[in-house]
């Protein structure tokens, strides 16, 4: 089973993303609320893959991209990001995000894209 670590700080959000991969076959083996926590996540854990939030506090989403892979250049992270921050987005595919998912997102959606991820 594909380990993911779920980021972000609406606790809504990660239940959500969490529900519908436990569904797909993934296995949630962690969760964080910032990019703090998702750096100190990724360095326990180890998962195969990590969703990632752009706008959080304490550390953004791109500042911990930065540091998971400066820590690990194979990490597979794919960005979360509401519309409108098409930027962001660019950005966090120069820092190494392997793909990233439009908030609102469907279901299908989210699996696909890291299944996509995952198959490289």
């Amino acid at each position: 089973m594909k380990k993911v670590l779920v980021v972000d700080d609406a606790v809504f959000m990660r239940m959500a993303i969490k529900n519908i991969l436990e569904k797909n076959d993934f296995e949630v083996i962690g969760e964080a609320g910032n990019g703090v926590e998702a750096v100190e996540q990724y360095k326990a854990l180890k998962p195969d893959i990590v969703t990632m939030d752009i706008t959080m506090p304490e550390m953004t989403g791109l500042e911990a991209l930065q540091q998971i892979t400066d820590f690990d250049s194979n990490a597979n992270v794919v960005m979360v990001s509401a519309m409108g921050q098409d930027s962001m987005v660019r950005e966090s595919i120069i820092y190494g995000a392997k793909s990233f998912i439009l908030k609102p997102f469907k279901e299908d959606h989210v699996v696909k894209t890291l299944n996509q991820v995952l198959a490289v």
